[in-house]
């Protein structure tokens, strides 16, 4: 593999069918030498217009594969788990530019099937439930987001065949989703989350960012400013948590919240008044036309106090999928 960055690297195999991922795959294993230490095969599943967030997740995939190992790369833009009104039709793609992008950070093999390679039949007829997973949080405004999440990152799975997938922690509900499903249906990978990367400003990195006219990028900022307070908070209980984020969401103007909860990390459920311990701090907003998500670790270890006034929140209807 070449080194990383090196400006004359050749690009990754790009695979759009089945068995060009299959003669990619099968490739790799032939090559290996017999007496080197053995590599792993990494995933990272994408919907494409790669930032800065994604290709660290491909380092990431990189150090886990090894220097023997394999990395591959899936841009797929599911329909499965995009709902009525969401923005199948216009969501940003940009192979050539994803691929040239990747060359840079290790990748071995990207993977861009159309819908007809991934949905032969169509729509498929068995499909994963998130259950409970998929009911809450972006369950309420997604309605069948999470299990078409699912059933796409199973497919993927039996592709692509990996030793260890990468996903993001910003998408904190889909992560859990993810590993349990691993755990339920006994999956023989690795799941392993990556730190949100954030814009110097602060705001999570996203393929949404891009859709933010400037004064609604300035108005976004509220989202990361207010985890921070909920997070700064935690030594006052949980309910000053949800006070402190909820007080900077609703001073400001131009953000419409879809929800803010604090939940179990393992279960995303509510966490209750007198919680002590690990939380995670979770948020959905419109600003503008785009909807944002974001999320912060909190170690809640002070007293309850009093819960807060609630955030003005949103009635569910169509919105973005999340990339």
């Amino acid at each position: 593999m070449p080194a990383e960055g090196e400006p004359d690297a050749p690009g990754p195999l790009v695979a759009r069918t089945r068995g060009e991922l299959r003669d990619a795959l099968v490739r790799w294993a032939i090559a290996a030498p017999i007496d080197a230490e053995p590599g792993r095969r990494a995933v990272v599943m994408t919907m494409g217009a790669l930032h800065d967030g994604h290709l660290e997740l491909v380092r990431r995939a990189r150090k886990e594969a090894g220097p023997a190992g394999q990395v591959v790369v899936t841009i797929f833009v599911n329909p499965l788990q995009f709902g009525k009104g969401e923005d199948l039709d216009s969501y940003p793609r940009d192979l050539d530019g994803d691929v040239a992008k990747l060359a840079t950070v290790g990748a071995d093999v990207v993977f861009a099937p159309t819908p007809e390679v991934v949905y032969p039949d169509g729509g498929p007829v068995v499909r994963v439930s998130a259950g409970r997973a998929g009911e809450v949080l972006e369950g309420v405004f997604r309605p069948g987001h999470m299990d078409g999440v699912l059933t796409v990152v199973l497919k993927l799975v039996h592709l692509v065949r990996p030793d260890v997938a990468l996903f993001g922690q910003k998408d904190a509900q889909q992560l859990l989703a993810v590993r349990r499903m691993v755990r339920d249906l006994d999956l023989d990978i690795e799941v392993v989350g990556v730190p949100t990367v954030r814009e110097p400003d602060g705001l999570a990195m996203s393929s949404r960012n891009a859709y933010l006219a400037p004064q609604d990028r300035e108005r976004a900022r509220a989202l990361s400013r207010a985890l921070r307070a909920g997070a700064a908070s935690g030594s006052e209980g949980a309910g000053a948590v949800l006070a402190a984020a909820s007080g900077i969401l609703n001073a400001a103007g131009g953000v419409v919240v879809d929800y803010l909860a604090l939940v179990d990390p393992a279960t995303v459920e509510d966490v209750p008044a007198d919680h002590t311990g690990p939380a995670l701090l979770l948020v959905a907003a419109r600003v503008g036309t785009t909807r944002l998500i974001d999320n912060q670790a909190v170690d809640v270890v002070g007293p309850p106090v009093a819960a807060p006034a609630p955030v003005s929140v949103a009635a569910p209807s169509g919105q973005e999928a999340t990339p």
